[in-house]
């Protein structure tokens, strides 16, 4: 992906939503790179010291502008040449105005190793977590929740979970090329990740964005890219006081060789400067409370496409200002494919576990667990729904929120915080009486 920093009034008909602009009119000619004329350019935030000598990039003392004369514009190509690293070169010295030029990794769903059967069902995870939330009325009402997958399919987790689930079609967005209706893709990936918030926040509202391929088409992070400069469309949308928007992400990257190397001006698994490490941070700091799953690169039982020699928790999976999600069983136990920590742009990763492999959703056949990170998460991003629908963002910010569920993890593991279980497993009952002590104390913001 290449980013430029254009005239503020070209940035400012990228960013209205009304208008629609192409590659062409944006980038002209790149010599060396054959770029994508299918792929809309996006706005994508600068960052700025939070206060001055503040280290522009330490994604959490910092400010994020979409103002036209601070945003950047996004456009996808591909470099055509074998010496990526000359042509990288002169392109940045000869075109002043582009910004950089960063890998656009393969994104995948994460599912994991297989071989084991269940353990415990949905309902269990209803007793463990649902039923405390719901008697404090946290059940996800008001909260739209984003699943950034391969698609939903209404019917089969209506069928499954027997209640009804709808989607948002209006507020849901997916990237050009990909076909088919909102609520109506084949039941895949997507569908778990549905079935699995819909587990802990019966009453979210989901928005579908499918950003991933089924095989053999792959998924790029610049589609990733645009669903969240979409949400942040959606996120201003809300009126203030009743602001609440949780972006469910189960997939990441496997294989550094798609990236270009830690150091590298242009990489995405430890660079903070990376245009959706930046779009990340921002969809935050506007008030959305983002979940990534930590993936499946465990030391006991890595997927097999696990190529990371080390540090497996990557990119937008490690960023500070997410909740990354680890995996354990319903005997508490952690599952051998979560992968642990330190993360590359945080160390602190994962930050909490929650839990997977149980009998669900029936995505992948009747007797295929609802498994990996990529069940954890949206489990994970329910609970969070379901807090948001009795807490706004107007009354605890993302960052508050992401204590609130650290220090009220049941610890596992090592005392305090540690790489296989982050602080603990998400404890519902222990969510519940701490909000019930923030209302009687009378702390809002």
């Amino acid at each position: 992906m290449i980013q430029l920093r254009p005239e503020p009034d070209v940035v400012a008909a990228v960013i209205d939503p009304q208008v629609s602009t192409t590659v062409g009119e944006i980038a002209g000619e790149l010599p060396g790179i054959a770029l994508d004329p299918q792929f809309e350019p996006v706005a994508v935030p600068r960052p700025q010291p939070a206060a001055p000598g503040a280290d522009p990039l330490s994604l959490e003392s910092v400010r994020y502008s979409m103002a036209p004369e601070h945003a950047g514009v996004v456009v996808r190509g591909e470099i055509q040449d074998y010496d990526v690293a000359s042509r990288y070169a002169m392109l940045s010295a000869a075109r002043r105005d582009i910004v950089g030029i960063f890998s656009d990794p393969v994104i995948e769903t994460l599912p994991t190793c297989g071989g084991e059967g269940p353990v415990g069902d949905w309902h269990d995870i209803q007793n463990k977590l649902t039923d405390h939330l719901k008697s404090e009325g946290m059940d996800g009402d008001g909260v739209a929740l984003a699943i950034l997958d391969t698609g939903i399919n209404v019917a089969h987790v209506t069928e499954v979970l027997g209640q009804d689930v709808t989607v948002d079609e209006a507020r849901s967005w997916k990237p050009d090329g990909v076909t088919g209706t909102f609520g109506r893709f084949p039941v895949d990936h997507g569908s778990m990740c549905a079935f699995d918030t819909r587990i802990t926040a019966p009453r979210a509202t989901l928005l579908d964005l499918p950003i991933l391929r089924p095989k053999p088409l792959l998924a790029l992070l610049t589609d990733a890219v645009k669903a969240f400069a979409h949400l942040r469309t959606v996120l201003d949308g809300m009126p203030q006081e009743r602001r609440a928007l949780v972006v469910s992400n189960s997939w990441g990257s496997f294989d550094p060789r798609g990236d270009f190397p830690p150091g590298h001006p242009g990489n995405y698994s430890d660079n903070p400067a990376h245009p959706f490490n930046l779009a990340v941070s921002a969809l935050v700091e506007a008030g959305a409370d983002v979940l990534f799953a930590a993936g499946n690169c465990g030391r006991e039982c890595p997927d097999v496409r696990c190529a990371w020699p080390d540090r497996s928790i990557n990119g937008a999976n490690s960023h500070p200002s997410v909740l990354s999600i680890g995996g354990v069983d319903l005997r508490g136990a952690r599952v051998g494919y979560s992968s642990q920590g330190p993360g590359r742009l945080s160390r602190r990763k994962p930050d909490v576990c929650t839990y997977t492999h149980f009998a669900g959703s029936k995505a992948f056949g009747p007797d295929e667990p609802d498994s990996g990170t990529s069940a954890a998460c949206p489990v994970a991003a329910g609970v969070v729904a379901a807090v948001r629908s009795q807490l706004p963002v107007a009354e605890l910010s993302p960052a508050e929120l992401r204590v609130l569920l650290r220090r009220t993890a049941d610890d596992l593991g090592m005392a305090g915080f540690d790489f296989d279980y982050g602080y603990g497993t998400i404890d519902a009952a222990a969510i519940v009486e701490a909000v019930r002590r923030r209302r009687k104390n009378g702390r809002h913001r």
